[in-house]
């Protein structure tokens, strides 16, 4: 088994190793030859342009001096005087001939005596040539062709000449005042030819390949060492102690004794990892000792969340029951004004249906007018109602309904709302006193804070005995502000002044729905506020609200 893993980590090693290599190697191969290839190309393009630039300094330097004498020879029997020219013939005091040579014809000269010597070549040459010698080829008149258009000013193509490669430079020739002397019917900065340029690049590209070769072999012969290296220093500095480390961890699997564990001593990360494998094994052997204790701390827990959970299904069960019979008594009550409602109208039908239109008898309107208020004091019941239950609906959602936040003046809704219920605490010879500022700006929404206080001093009028008084105490600071409802009233029972404020909460036999102090809860909290309930030193109740302040 050790055997099969030196084997399979060192080739690992190995082959990821040369590939990487072999990657990086042939990608910087192939880099070195482009660039190489670009500079061969870019030196001919530079070696071109100074070619030409040389020809043309040739030529204006003949042309200024109005031409040049050039001694004949029988080596250069071609040379011939020009029939454009006069005096274009002298003899010296040797009797050696000499002839004068134009520019053009110094240029072909030139351009003979380069290809001669194979280094590169040039000539002139012209869409209407007078020379036949100087017509165009192809890639010449299409650069003559372009240059007269003033499309480009220079054409540099690669072309292969008799299976050799070429670099070719066009470039214009145009038309001098020194040119004017010579050729009247020319027009000065006329284009009249070109002078294209040929630079061989075989040798120089077939030197480059020679090069790439040589490189290519001795990258080879770089891979090679650094594989052979590679696996020597693997088998010596990762396998050996790997294989020590991996006889330690058998023995420890087989008995358990963290004694078993070896530490290497080779000063890298080897040895590290034997400390962490030590280490480890000492661990597990406490965490086995222990292994039993954490098992029953593990099943105590266990027991505490079954007990958790079955808290959580009675307190969802109460709620469900809470809710039945909410929906029971909610039906109830939706049932009795529409009993009243329905009686009212079968009442009324009866009625109309009885009368005598040919006798004309008259309704009782008083008796009418009562079964009407009837059927609206019941229907605004039932509206009430259906409020009541949207709201539910809101409250089961987590939140109420959008809140409308403006600014409004808190000390008057408390005014307004005591003047609400005065007449029904004045039915039960209950005094509403109020204590706080004349005005108390809040910014919140308008209609569920007046839900809020209606509901709060609603309840404390219905708690309270006869002949009692309800207080209402508001106040604001920096912080909070804060409004209380004081009654003395039974009060609330010990441990039920957080009971009071969930969903389907009654208090005794009192008439309600139960959701009256949930949906006050859930209006404060909407506004990031808070409301509570406590019970008042000497008897009664203290409800009150806090909002965060502007």
């Amino acid at each position: 088994m050790i055997g099969k893993l030196q084997l399979s980590l060192s080739c690992k090693l190995i082959v990821g190793c040369v590939l990487t290599l072999l990657i990086t190697m042939s990608i910087t191969f192939y880099l070195i030859s482009l660039r190489q290839e670009r500079l061969i190309v870019q030196q001919a393009e530079n070696e071109a342009r100074t070619i030409f630039r040389q020809i043309i300094v040739t030529r204006k330097w003949v042309a200024d001096h109005g031409g040049i004498f050039v001694r004949q020879t029988s080596q250069q029997p071609w040379i011939r005087p020009s029939p454009f020219m006069v005096n274009a013939d002298i003899t010296d005091q040797l009797g050696r001939r000499y002839l004068l040579q134009t520019p053009a014809m110094v240029t072909k000269a030139l351009a003979d005596y380069a290809k001669e010597e194979e280094t590169y070549w040039f000539r002139i040459t012209s869409l209407n040539p007078v020379n036949p010698a100087n017509r165009p080829d192809e890639t010449e008149r299409a650069a003559l062709e372009a240059f007269s258009r003033e499309e480009i000013d220079e054409l540099m193509v690669m072309e292969t000449i008799s299976s050799d490669v070429y670099l070719r430079y066009i470039s214009p020739l145009y038309i001098d005042r020194v040119c004017l002397d010579c050729h009247g019917n020319y027009r000065l900065n006329e284009v009249r030819g070109a002078i294209s340029v040929a630079v061989p690049l075989s040798e120089t590209f077939a030197e480059a390949a020679r090069n790439r070769r040589l490189l290519f072999a001795s990258m080879g012969l770089v891979v090679m060492v650094l594989s052979g290296s590679l696996l020597l220093m693997i088998r010596h500095l990762v396998l050996t102690p790997m294989q020590t480390l991996a006889t330690a961890m058998t023995r420890y699997s087989r008995s358990g004794h963290a004694d078993d564990a070896v530490v290497l001593q080779t000063g890298d990360e080897l040895e590290a990892l034997s400390h962490s494998f030590a280490s480890m094994a000492g661990k597990l052997s406490d965490y086995h000792h222990n292994l039993e204790d954490k098992i029953q701390i593990a099943t105590r827990d266990l027991e505490q969340s079954n007990r958790q959970l079955l808290e959580a299904n009675r307190l969802l069960a109460a709620t469900n029951l809470r809710k039945s019979d909410f929906i029971a008594r909610a039906s109830h009550e939706l049932r009795t004004p529409l009993t009243s409602v329905k009686g009212g109208m079968e009442y009324l039908t009866a009625k109309l249906a009885s009368l005598d239109r040919d006798t004309g008898q008259a309704c009782n309107r008083d008796e009418l007018l009562d079964f009407l208020k009837l059927i609206r004091n019941n229907t605004d019941r039932l509206i009430r109602m259906v409020n009541t239950m949207l709201d539910i609906e809101h409250i089961e959602m987590g939140t109420v309904s959008s809140l409308n936040i403006r600014d409004f003046d808190l000390a008057l809704i408390i005014w307004e709302s005591r003047e609400e219920l005065a007449l029904t605490a004045a039915g039960k010879d209950i005094e509403l006193t109020i204590q706080g500022p004349q005005t108390m700006m809040v910014r919140a929404d308008e209609d569920r804070i007046r839900q809020v206080l209606t509901n709060l001093l609603a309840n404390a009028v219905k708690f309270s005995p006869t002949n009692s008084a309800v207080q209402l105490c508001f106040r604001q600071d920096q912080e909070v502000t804060l409004v209380e409802v004081l009654d003395r009233g039974a009060g609330i029972e010990p441990g039920q002044e957080e009971k009071i404020f969930e969903k389907f909460y009654r208090l005794g036999d009192k008439e309600g729905s139960g959701l009256g102090l949930a949906i006050c809860r859930s209006i404060i909290e909407a506004h990031g506020g808070h409301i509570g309930a406590e019970n008042r030193p000497g008897g009664g109740a203290r409800f009150y609200f806090q909002l965060p302040s502007r």
